[in-house]
């Protein structure tokens, strides 16, 4: 949805003229509220609002899912590490990056 001049208010402008702006958000307008020129605020209707949200919950919901498929398509391919190795392979690593900080090395890679 594009913004026209007329859906783009001043804060004092705004505040003096809630009542109606708020009528004509109801009526289905989204204004942006400005505060020393720049943009500062929106006002939308709640239901609107709460669709977005179920939108953006979807969405998270989308990538989760996605997630899991890749995963899934990892533990298929052999693309996996056990979590005590993983773990282990963590600490040794941050181990040598504390003994090169304090020697002045830097630490070597570690294959795993």
């Amino acid at each position: 949805m594009g913004f026209s001049a007329r859906d783009v208010v001043p804060f004092t402008l705004a505040r003096a003229n809630l009542s109606e702006l708020a009528d004509e958000v109801k009526a289905g307008a989204e204004k942006i509220i400005t505060k020393d020129g720049e943009r500062y605020v929106a006002l939308i209707d709640a239901e609107r609002l709460e669709y977005y949200h179920r939108l953006e919950r979807e969405c998270i919901h989308l990538l989760l899912v996605e997630d899991a498929r890749r995963g899934l398509a990892d533990i298929a391919a052999g693309r996996t590490h056990g979590a005590d190795a993983a773990i282990a392979q963590l600490q040794r690593r941050r181990a040598q990056a504390h003994s090169a900080s304090t020697s002045g090395t830097s630490p070597k890679k570690q294959r795993g």
